[in-house]
């Protein structure tokens, strides 16, 4: 086969099914077939050049994907011909702190992301995924399964007994809620509605907070927390949501930033901050090494992300606009056939 499908971001709003060579794997690379991908919020930014100037089209967007090893080049040891995989969303940033140097290259814009039959990687980018997940479920893990990781866990380093508050019922916030039940915490979880709150319950949360009947769901969540307030926060939010967050958050807690989806910029109170201690860490996705920790968990856990939907991925636009009208619960999908 010498040609493959792609679905190329030609202009920003622009996504146009092309056809490209397929690659060969040189030394240290592999070549994997693309089986599924899954959306983040990032996706429809990239898209709609939400991002400015980091990423110019044209490239092949979407982050996360998951597909099976078709070839690999010479010397590589990491994975084997027919390994199911997920690719790095940073391809360069294998351990270690996250320096300018190793998160110059994320997938999905400006690197090729996943809607593609084919994707070359170098062989260090790449992890094997569970065998109980299917190609869908793991490609939700990339970017925000490791998203929600790095929050709860590496960075966010919350304690057996500590209380998490997440926001919503997409991806990255699910995650953060199984993630938060693995380490023993308590979860409060907000949401949009009754329905979604059963499914938050039925999840692990301990309470689950209608945002739309409580907007001041700061105060509530932290009067459901107890005298001192919530110790860890995953905001996905951003300036719409903050302040709220900070309500919620104890003397001394975290509030860990991974999101605008309400807001990119706005008035903020920052003294309170400041008055109460509180540590606000921004959370950029994470490394390889970290992506590999948290794929051990998942499969020692047998977790699996709800997957609330799964699109042709030629129909990639109609499942971004089911995705940004925010009525799905877990993770949108794409079938790549």
């Amino acid at each position: 086969m010498s040609e493959m499908k792609v679905i190329e971001l030609e202009a920003f709003g622009q996504l146009t099914p092309k056809k490209r060579p397929v690659p060969v794997p040189a030394a240290g690379q592999v070549l994997v077939r693309m089986h599924a991908a899954s959306l983040n919020y990032r996706d429809l930014l990239m898209v709609k050049g939400g991002y400015g100037s980091a990423a110019k089209p044209p490239f092949i967007p979407i982050s996360d994907g998951a597909g099976q090893v078709a070839a690999i080049g010479a010397g590589v040891t990491r994975v084997l011909v027919g390994d199911r995989v997920v690719p790095s969303f940073f391809q360069g940033w294998l351990s270690g702190e996250p320096r300018g140097d190793r998160v110059s290259g994320p997938l999905g814009g400006p690197l090729d992301g996943a809607l593609a039959e084919y994707m070359l990687l170098g062989e260090q980018g790449v992890c094997r995924f569970p065998d109980h997940l299917s190609y869908e479920e793991a490609a939700c893990l990339p970017c925000a399964g490791l998203t929600a990781w790095s929050a709860v866990v590496s960075q966010g380093n919350t304690e057996p007994g500590d209380i998490v508050l997440t926001q919503g019922s997409g991806g990255v916030s699910i995650f953060a809620l199984q993630f938060a039940k693995l380490k023993g915490c308590r979860v409060i979880a907000t949401t949009s509605s009754d329905e979604k709150a059963a499914r938050l319950k039925a999840l692990g949360a301990d309470h689950v907070i209608n945002y739309k009947s409580e907007t001041e769901w700061g105060r509530a969540a932290r009067r459901l927390a107890g005298p001192l307030g919530v110790d860890h926060v995953v905001e996905i939010g951003g300036s719409g949501t903050l302040a709220q967050s900070v309500k919620a958050t104890r003397f001394g807690g975290q509030i860990s930033l991974i999101g605008v989806v309400a807001g990119a910029s706005g008035e903020f109170n920052v003294a309170l901050i400041v008055m109460n201690n509180i540590r606000l860490q921004g959370v950029t996705v994470g490394s390889r090494d970290q992506l590999q920790d948290m794929i051990d968990a998942i499969a020692l856990a047998k977790l699996k992300p709800p997957v609330d939907k799964v699109f042709p991925w030629d129909k990639v636009e109609e499942a971004m606009a089911y995705m940004q009208a925010g009525k799905h619960f877990g993770k949108v999908c794409l079938k790549i056939a």
